[in-house]
């Protein structure tokens, strides 16, 4: 199962305040231990959401909002996406974390759809569709 694990902003995070050389270093230790046992398919962190924008949709139409946003809780700071056996693995990894911010800090773990949780909304054509699109994207990366 694949697995997106969410760190949250925190208002110095937001601030625009970089983790210390201690805290990248102990990050990039942690990242390799992920990527020796296999788990780590992707993770980067985010500029604050003052450098973002939201497109807002209400039927056909669209608007834009520009950042910051806020409501820091709700904010993410970076992330990892994860290839593990259960939750329960994906947890495990996620308390042998460093902690990613000088203060206090939660990290969310949220499982990816994959293409068989769509049952039979997501038709032949659809899933050869899909099949193409990531073909095409292991191709790229």
């Amino acid at each position: 199962m694949r697995v997106m694990v969410i760190v949250k902003a925190t208002p110095e995070s937001e601030a625009g305040q970089l983790p210390s050389t201690e805290l990248l270093a102990a990050m990039g230790k942690y990242n390799e231990e992920l990527a020796k046992a296999g788990i780590m398919l992707a993770g980067e962190g985010l500029q604050p959401s003052s450098k973002g924008a939201r497109v807002r949709f209400e039927g056909s139409e669209r608007s834009v909002v520009d950042g910051p946003f806020a409501e820091t809780k709700e904010l993410i700071a970076g992330f990892w996406l994860w290839e593990v056996r259960s939750m329960e693995e994906a947890i495990e990894w996620v308390k042998r974390c460093p902690n990613p911010m000088e203060g206090e800090s939660e990290i969310e773990v949220r499982q990816v759809f994959e293409a068989d949780d769509f049952g039979e909304n997501l038709t032949p054509e659809l899933r050869e569709a899909e099949d193409r699109l990531r073909e095409q994207l292991e191709a790229k990366g």
